[in-house]
């Protein structure tokens, strides 16, 4: 069979890849008649960021936009991307959640599953492709496509030969970074299609520029199933435009079938959409052939890009680029792919940031060297593993034959804020956030985050929402609207305001952090003004801005140096911060939940 089948990124992938996987489900069902008359052979609606930015950003239910989908898209099947073992989340769950969600997404609307490891460890993708095949649904297996001293067409050869016989129906080429090259694709879909019995998917973004052209050399060299994204929201760190590859492939063997005034139909709807989501566009996310030296897929660039904003630390992001492969190199070789992306490129930030690299580690990258995540792909650093875990074990097992069955202590742990079995499941996926949802649901209280309205050029650089108010001076009232502010540099920052209609700039010297909320409330986080600045051993403080996760001692406690004392999130990544020196703990100023800013004081030693 000839005809090239394609799967359409647009309710997924293309607005993760763009605007940060914020596009919501009202968005997305007034264009899904039209959609599910296009003759896909699948639509990716689900997976990847979409269920994190769902409940924490957007204040919907999953759950209910994959019910809205299915119901609104009968004639087209559904796929999501799932990561193996991790399903959703960040750390591996036990068998029984993997199967326990595996068979709720089904059941909900998912037809195909894009099974994937983040470190190419197949044990970890047996379970969910056992669990797809028990629900009657496609088992897509996936390779995780990078390049490396260690990583071969040969290996990937085998690994795909070894998904076909786990049972998979199909084996997918991710291509997250847009690292492939034409020839290179010419070579590695070769490869497995004289290899398998079954269909080869290609999955490439068009970050580096190069994967319109991937997508032809690997049809002529056998691939009938490709990835695209509608034009609206193509090309960058997205995928090639549907659009353009219906056209390419019309009139020869190879003709989709599909409709192309129809597809620009949706392009155009799509062209109008984009705009509402102006705020979350990320000058990182065209097109960059830096991809093929450091590695960084686009959804990563630009988390990475937003996470230096939040440290006002955006003029590093070279540094942290360059930072990246040496990190890289150091963990062994893993695919740049959630959650190994995350893993690599907050410690990456880490290390830029704190100026002394592995002086703070992540506990990620701790679980990573113990071997938590699976086995690398190559050689670690032996230095960075002494430093992260000491003497600890190394495991050589599957991660998940050490864990125990989990759903019925998650049953409990959510409580009587879970109706459902999805909700149990949401809860698993995000305990802290997962929680925060289901209680605002139960009281009533679930609100979106605002979205800002257009700007016009001259302000489109400006990230701060507008605020107005009538300031009273010597018994003279002004009107002042604060239209935006500009990069702080050391300790002054410019604001931006009208004072009864003439602009005017304001530079202000600040003692802390001065900010405009989405809201147009404004904000101050000073240093001193929460917590006293650290000045001496003792006293215990944070390289980042973060949230507390845990407070792992009391006042009164003896610690040694060395000894963990909290936990901090930052950048959804966790970090111990550990006693400086010998003591007893005097005072402790930060609480669960709490967010915390480099240099203050968290906790105090006495010797």
């Amino acid at each position: 069979m000839s005809r090239v089948n394609i799967t359409d990124t647009i309710l997924r992938d293309a607005h993760q890849s763009l605007i940060a996987t914020r596009m919501r489900t009202e968005d997305m069902l007034p264009i899904c008649e039209k959609l599910d008359n296009i003759g896909y052979w699948s639509l990716e609606v689900w997976g990847g960021a979409t269920f994190d930015a769902c409940i924490r950003f957007l204040k919907e239910d999953p759950w209910e936009r994959l019910r809205q989908l299915k119901e609104a898209l009968p004639n087209t099947p559904l796929q999501m991307l799932l990561r193996g073992q991790n399903l959703l989340g960040y750390r591996h769950y036990a068998d029984d959640v993997v199967q326990a969600f595996v068979k709720q997404a089904a059941e909900n609307g998912i037809d195909v599953f894009r099974i994937f490891d983040a470190m190419n460890d197949l044990r970890n993708l047996q379970t969910s492709i056992d669990a797809v095949k028990t629900a009657g649904k496609h088992a897509q297996g996936t390779i995780s496509y990078t390049t490396s001293p260690v990583h071969t067409i040969e290996q990937f050869a085998r690994d795909a030969k070894k998904l076909e016989s786990m049972g998979c129906d199909s084996v997918a080429i991710k291509d997250m970074a847009g690292l492939l090259t034409p020839y290179i694709t010419e070579q590695l879909v070769s490869a497995l299609v004289s290899e398998l019995n079954i269909p080869v998917h290609l999955h490439s973004h068009a970050t580096s520029g190069l994967s319109s052209m991937c997508h032809l050399k690997a049809i002529e060299s056998g691939c009938r199933h490709i990835d695209t994204a509608i034009s609206a929201f193509s090309g960058g760190t997205s995928h090639p435009p549907t659009e353009s590859l219906v056209a390419a492939l019309r009139n020869t063997p190879y003709d989709s079938g599909l409709d192309l005034e129809a597809l620009q139909e949706i392009g155009l709807y799509f062209y109008g959409v984009r705009k509402k989501y102006h705020q979350f566009e990320s000058e990182f996310t065209g097109m960059d052939t830096r991809v093929q030296v450091n590695q960084v897929p686009g959804g990563m660039i630009s988390n990475l890009s937003n996470q230096l904003k939040e440290q006002d630390a955006l003029n590093r992001m070279n540094e942290v680029l360059a930072e990246i492969p040496k990190v890289r190199e150091d963990l062994g070789f893993p695919p740049l792919v959630t959650p190994t992306s995350q893993i690599v490129g907050t410690q990456a930030v880490l290390n830029v940031l704190t100026q002394k690299r592995y002086s703070s580690i992540t506990n990620e990258v701790k679980l990573y060297l113990q071997g938590k995540y699976g086995t690398p792909p190559g050689n670690v650093n032996n230095t960075v593993r002494q430093q992260a875990i000491g003497n600890e074990i190394v495991i050589d097992c599957r991660p998940a034959d050490l864990l125990k069955p989990e759903m019925d202590k998650l049953k409990v742990q959510a409580g009587e804020l879970a109706k459902s079995p999805e909700d149990v499941l949401t809860f698993a996926m995000f305990p802290e956030v997962g929680r925060e949802f289901l209680e605002q649901r139960e009281a009533g209280t679930l609100s979106p985050e605002p979205l800002e309205p257009p700007v016009s050029n001259q302000t489109a650089c400006i990230s701060s929402a507008p605020t107005e108010m009538t300031l009273t001076l010597h018994g003279e009232d002004y009107h002042v609207k604060i239209t935006g502010s500009g990069h702080k540099s050391q300790q002054v920052r410019p604001f931006y305001v009208t004072v009864d209609g003439v602009p005017e700039e304001v530079v202000v010297e600040t003692l802390g952090e001065v900010s405009l909320s989405d809201d147009g409330t404004t904000t101050t986080r000073s240093s001193g003004s929460k917590r006293p600045r650290a000045t001496e051993p003792g006293h215990v403080t944070t390289s980042m801005p973060g949230t507390v996760v845990e407070v792992l001692v009391k006042e009164g406690d003896k610690v040694s140096a060395g000894d963990p004392l909290l936990v901090a999130e930052a950048m959804k990544m966790e970090t111990e911060i550990q006693a400086p020196i010998d003591g007893t703990i005097k005072v402790i100023n930060i609480a669960k939940g709490e967010t915390v800013n480099p240099d203050e004081i968290l906790i105090e030693i006495e010797k």
